[in-house]
């Protein structure tokens, strides 16, 4: 299970951040990371992660915005985001899927587990 906290209401220049804490999932040989979806859109990834380590990835558009963490002792991933614009306004969703050893995407249909979502909407 994956659980999301955080996101909520930002200006324009503004910063939020977004956790998710896994319960009851095997945290080993996974990517997590987040993806958003807004009204009439298809959801995209933005960020993931190899929780053994290794670079990120990052869609184009949040690039230098966003910066993603985790913390391995609380099982949690958070994403810390930046300069946001009302372009980042959707609804964001926390996913883990195992990779191996291989490194991670942002391929949707690659993650099997899913959080309910939290709400990032900005304002300009």
């Amino acid at each position: 299970q994956l659980v999301e906290s955080g996101g909520g209401a930002a200006q324009a220049g503004g910063s939020l951040r977004v956790s998710c804490t896994t319960f009851g999932l095997t945290y080993s040989n996974r990517c997590m990371g987040w993806f958003r979806q807004a009204p009439g859109k298809e959801r995209e990834g933005v960020a993931t992660m190899h929780i053994e380590g290794g670079s990120p990835v990052f869609a184009d558009s949040v690039k230098g915005r966003f910066t993603i963490s985790q913390d391995n002792a609380k099982k949690t991933l958070y994403m810390q985001m930046s300069s946001l614009e009302p372009e980042d306004t959707a609804m964001y969703y926390c996913a883990a899927g195992w990779f191996g050893r291989a490194s991670c995407n942002l391929v949707r249909t690659d993650f099997e587990y899913w959080g309910q979502g939290t709400q990032v909407t900005v304002s300009s």
